[in-house]
């Protein structure tokens, strides 16, 4: 989620169709998820992308965002469709490249779809414009690109990478007398010092440490060294995407015997997958606080995802439900779903869908996230991220190896992502 190149501040149907074949789909670049009533029903296509394969060790894999659209058509349309409508999924793999989320959003534009959802993509600056000259609304995208928030046909369900740092800061105030903050040397970490530091200096601890380092590195020694030396003892926090395992494998390295200073990141850098793969209650992470935009992965309020999941993704190990690009699909398709019930009678077209948003159709996400709507008086308001409606932030814990709530409900952050710079 981070690089010079993105500016963040800161991845009923026939049930013949099996696993093999619904991954084929992705495995051609694009492909058509239909409906389960051969055409004769009305229907709303709508795209989803999402980097899979690449030949860059680096790039994002994100095979579950498409995975996750499928099995929710399937069980969208075996129950009835949207308002009757079937609902039809096209995929597109987008290769985490610049070209390749161009040539997605181009394709959606050529196709016709009602709306491009649920999708995660790093390059935001090349498939945005070419869905605004389709005039295409863009629904709940993961917030891995500031265009998301910015662009008037973007539609975000959560506040992005800026609401967490701002709640962050928030979450450490509480138990950090000082903080080394490691972020990218890039411009898209030099906004990220000033929105954790909202959340520091508003409870009236110091400013943040601020650590640069490099983005590709495979060791992290020196910066780990500068951040255990400057944090005294409190805590030091890692913002730097998939590199933030590299970091914190040579932090723990440094730390002397018996000691353990907090460590501590948001959800995209830190999330349950990583925990579970780098040892669970063993990992480097045990006891880390994160912050996120939803409920923690065993809330309760997930289970409507994890019944379609069981039922309807055919055992596809694709899709994880723990990871939070995952659940960004669900309640993004969720906000697709109440968008096409307020329209009544005819076509689903692009911009009949982005009608319905504007003029306030509420969607309601079971409890992952507050109401959500998109009217002009809904939006947050902020000249960087006009587009944010949905500015409330999780404080999570790493307790035997799960991310559990370290404290219950929201944490609004509108304060620290509209103020002026504290002094």
């Amino acid at each position: 989620m981070t690089g010079r190149r993105h500016a963040l501040f800161p991845r009923p149907l026939q049930h013949g169709i099996t696993t093999a074949a619904a991954g084929a789909l992705l495995l051609t670049g694009c492909g058509v998820l239909p409906g389960t009533t051969g055409g004769s029903r009305e229907h709303v296509t709508v795209m989803t992308w999402a980097p899979d394969r690449s030949d860059d060790i680096n790039s994002v894999k994100m095979a579950g965002v498409p995975a996750m659209a499928q099995a929710y058509a399937r069980w969208v349309n075996d129950s009835g469709g949207i308002g009757g409508r079937d609902l039809k999924v096209i995929t597109c793999d987008e290769r985490d490249t610049t070209l390749g989320a161009e040539r997605c959003a181009k394709e959606a534009v050529q196709r016709g779809v009602a709306a491009v959802v649920g999708s995660y993509s790093r390059h935001g600056q090349s498939f945005m414009p070419a869905l605004e000259a389709g005039g295409v609304p863009y629904i709940g995208g993961y917030g891995a690109s500031t265009e998301e928030f910015s662009s008037y046909l973007s539609y975000p369900v959560n506040g992005g990478q800026s609401a967490l740092l701002a709640g962050h800061g928030r979450q450490l105030a509480d138990s950090c007398e000082q903080v080394s903050l490691v972020r990218p040397d890039t411009i898209g970490g030099d906004g990220m010092p000033h929105l954790l530091d909202n959340g520091l200096l508003a409870a009236e601890r110091p400013r943040s440490t601020d650590i640069l380092a490099p983005e590709d590195a495979t060791s992290y020694d020196a910066q780990a060294a500068q951040a255990l030396a400057r944090s005294g003892g409190s805590c030091v926090t890692a913002v730097l995407g998939g590199r933030t395992e590299t970091f914190f494998d040579s932090f723990r390295r440094l730390e002397a015997d018996g000691e353990r200073v907090r460590v501590s990141s948001v959800l995209g850098s830190v999330s349950q997958p990583l925990i579970n793969r780098t040892g669970g209650r063993d990992s480097p992470f045990e006891g880390a606080y994160v912050t996120g935009w939803y409920p923690d992965s065993g809330d309760t309020r997930w289970k409507p995802m994890r019944d379609v999941i069981q039922r309807y993704a055919f055992g596809d190990n694709r899709i994880d439900p723990d990871d939070t690009a995952v659940q960004t699909t669900w309640i993004a398709y969720t906000a697709l779903r109440a968008a096409v019930g307020a329209i009544d009678d005819g076509d689903v077209t692009p911009g009949r869908v982005s009608a319905a948003l504007n003029r306030g159709t509420e969607v309601d996400t079971g409890g992952l996230t507050p109401t959500l709507r998109w009217r002009f008086r809904d939006l947050v308001g902020a000249p960087s991220y006009p587009r944010i409606v949905n500015t409330k932030v999780t404080f999570q814990v790493v307790r035997e190896g799960r991310l559990t709530a370290q404290r219950k409900g929201f944490v609004d952050v509108t304060e620290a992502l509209t103020d002026a710079p504290r002094s």
